[in-house]
């Protein structure tokens, strides 16, 4: 009996150690097993209630913080030129960049994302993408194994791509390359490799991704698996033999034909 019981709360059991703060576990009967299953999804309530709470909290500051931040920016593009003037302008781009981040990370967080998908070369994308995310940096190749044509949100895997290769510059070492091969696009920087942290856990929010270089805030792994699960794509993280840091984002379930 009590292993019957035990085997039914396994699995929801292993949602909730997971992050599934939506899983909770079966009631049956009165004794002391189901009152210890009580107390976990009474803690699972409120434990989700709390992070709900944190996140609004978070969003509402950054939808706050925004329009004095794009009067900084701009208030910054008319100071005349030169070093301090320079400093001023990198650091308003970069408050910008920090709270749009956050709004997005809030937006991914609920569930109202839609998938605007399109046919697209994901060759080319990829492209696109590690340019954007290298942002004029040297050292970041892009190597078209196998072409494949991808029914997906452009917009999205754009941004999951840019942010692995941001990520490799910032928080591993160049060179970065990165691979496409038939609907799985690898990144792989020549740093020190992913925290045991990350591998074990994922990306955390407001902590940095890779390596001990830098101090990071965490979010830019963070927003590229949101994307990715939006996408419903997959999104590993490896340190390969080798060295440096892996992450393979998978889209091989948007392949055409």
């Amino acid at each position: 009996m009590h292993r019957a019981v035990a085997a039914a709360l396994r699995f929801p059991a292993q949602r909730i150690a997971e992050g599934d703060l939506t899983a909770r576990l079966p009631l049956r009967g009165k004794d002391e097993i189901t009152r210890l299953a009580a107390a976990v999804n009474t803690m699972a309530d409120a434990l989700a209630a709390r992070l709900q709470a944190e996140r609004e909290v978070t969003a509402n500051i950054a939808h706050e913080l925004r329009t004095p931040v794009a009067g900084m920016v701009t208030a910054a593009g008319l100071l005349p030129p030169g070093r301090p003037s320079e400093l001023v302008r990198e650091a308003a781009r970069r408050l910008r960049e920090l709270v749009d981040d956050v709004i997005e990370v809030a937006q991914l967080d609920g569930a109202g994302e839609q998938v605007a998908a399109e046919a697209c070369g994901l060759g080319e994308l990829v492209r696109r993408s590690a340019a954007t995310g290298a942002a004029g940096a040297a050292g970041v190749t892009v190597d078209v194994v196998r072409d494949a044509e991808v029914v997906t949100d452009p917009r999205r895997v754009e941004r999951v791509v840019a942010n692995l290769v941001s990520n490799a510059l910032r928080h591993g070492a160049a060179p970065v390359a990165v691979e496409v091969d038939a609907g799985v696009v690898r990144v792989r920087d020549s740093g020190g490799g992913f925290p045991e942290s990350l591998l074990s856990g994922g990306p955390q929010r407001f902590r940095s991704g890779c390596g001990e270089k830098g101090v990071g805030l965490g979010l830019g792994l963070t927003i590229a698996r949101g994307q990715a699960q939006v996408l419903k794509a997959g999104l590993r993280f490896s340190n390969p033999a080798g060295g440096g840091a892996l992450a393979e984002f998978d889209l091989r379930s948007a392949v055409r034909g």
